[in-house]
């Protein structure tokens, strides 16, 4: 397609979750790694990658949504008298649907699946085929490269992929495959790299965490992998996210409660409590192991914040059903939450369900929680006033006040803090930052100090 490899300039798009951000960025690895460039401006790249995400109906309309903008944007470019970009499309919409998409929309040049970025410039570069998709291997895959943006000081560490879970709703296994962990001496070997390139923050990530180790080494070994990871030079925070309840042990919890460096905070997607729902679900969590798991985690950590997810309108979740999801949220008090209806996606169990729920209704209960969740998360940040917090700096809005985030809180996802401040501050910084306000999901900072 192109007589020089070098002359190629890749734009990278990116949609969904922080998995495929990882992706994203090893792919823009292997593609200088290649001799080619990234660009950051998709009017003047030769090719563009979108990087999408096929998990629910919304993920799904806004990767087809945004696959069309580029493709009216290559055409602009074309209207203009410059060569039209080559299309290329990965991530989980193309892994679950490349024979389909690239049937339906035949402007794109290229369809990969998630298991193809180290063939990424060979395929772009040559230009001979128009869909690429393969199974997941029997091990995990290390990828040759990884490229950060720019003075990073937060970063997703990957532990494994696939999912055993194989839950109802949820297509994750069809499209990543089976679960394998990755070998401890390699994360930790990345983990090096990535403190040597000035990251503080680590974000561990799988569809699993807590299942990481158990392929490998025959029991789970994610607490034997953060006291290691704990004594990388240079990491500040490590953050665990996609954690399940029924397999958080007092081990993990009593890991968290004695290192420093580990934040007191675990996203664990509970789905539900009501028993019956659960098991539809084919989750293996009861409303007693919740609250049992909830309940050790804060005796044995006061100040954790847990984050969680919920979905209303499961097929033939009754009104009791979501009264007893309702009132838990309420009780529990759960520091972080976010609520989704049900997503009916073909090729799940769920799918197939007797007793799927109307979107209007769904959408009702969603709505329900969260008009409660507000006041909740006010009272969680309100406790916060008069307090001294250790905050990372992120950057600063229109108006000049510095943002950051404190230990309970993952980028892009959970709460914000707005910092004044007389100290010139950069994007990584850490300080000491005493709270004077809160909001529904904001506090209000002066610095303090900086924390070396």
């Amino acid at each position: 397609m192109w007589q020089k490899m070098s002359d190629i300039k890749l734009f990278i798009e990116t949609l969904g979750c922080p998995k495929n951000f990882n992706d994203s960025e090893c792919a823009a690895g292997i593609w200088e790694n290649a001799g080619m460039s990234i660009t950051e401006n998709p009017a003047s790249a030769d090719a563009i990658m979108i990087n999408t995400c096929g998990f629910i109906g919304d993920a799904k309309k806004e990767s087809i949504d945004t696959i069309f903008s580029y493709i009216r944007l290559a055409d602009e470019i074309a209207a203009d008298g410059r060569e039209k970009p080559f299309i290329c499309v990965t991530g989980c919409l193309s892994q679950r649907y490349s024979d389909e998409l690239a049937e339906e929309i035949p402007e794109v040049d290229l369809f990969i699946g998630v298991n193809e970025y180290e063939k990424l410039p060979k395929l772009i570069s040559e230009g001979k085929d128009r869909v690429c998709v393969s199974c997941a291997s029997d091990g995990f895959d290390e990828f040759s490269a990884r490229k950060l943006a720019d003075s990073t000081y937060t970063a997703t560490l990957r532990v494994a992929e696939g999912c055993n879970n194989r839950c109802a709703y949820c297509v994750i296994p069809s499209i990543r495959g089976s679960y394998r962990s990755r070998k401890k001496e390699n994360i930790l070997a990345e983990a090096e790299d990535l403190a040597q390139q000035g990251v503080k923050e680590l974000i561990l990530i799988a569809q699993d965490v807590t299942e990481y180790g158990r392929d490998l080494y025959g029991k789970p070994a994610l607490p034997e992998l953060l006291r290691d990871l704990c004594r990388v030079d240079g990491i500040r925070w490590i953050r665990l996210m996609y954690c399940y309840e029924d397999k958080i042990t007092d081990e993990l919890i009593e890991v968290m409660s004695d290192e420093e460096k580990i934040c007191h905070y675990i996203d664990i997607p509970l789905q539900h409590v009501s028993d019956r729902v659960l098991r539809s679900m084919r989750r293996r969590s009861t409303k007693a192991s919740i609250e049992d798991t909830i309940g050790r985690l804060r005796n044995a950590i006061p100040d954790i914040h847990i984050r969680t997810t919920f979905i209303t309108g499961f097929p033939g979740e009754t009104e009791e059903e979501f009264a007893e999801l309702s009132a838990f949220a309420g009780e529990m008090e759960l520091e972080r939450l976010g609520v989704f209806p049900y997503s009916r996606e073909e090729g799940t169990p769920a799918g197939d369900m007797e007793d799927q729920i109307d979107d209007e209704v769904k959408m009702i209960r969603a709505d329900e929680i969260m008009r409660h969740q507000v006041d909740i998360s006010r009272k969680v940040n309100e406790a916060k006033v008069g307090t001294l917090q250790e905050v990372i700096i992120d950057g600063q809005d229109e108006e000049g006040a510095y943002i950051g985030r404190t230990r309970y809180d993952a980028p892009e996802i959970d709460n914000s803090v707005i910092v004044s401040s007389e100290t010139d501050l950069q994007p990584g910084d850490l300080i000491k930052a005493r709270i004077t306000d809160a909001f529904d999901y904001d506090l209000v900072a002066e610095y303090v100090s900086r924390i070396d």
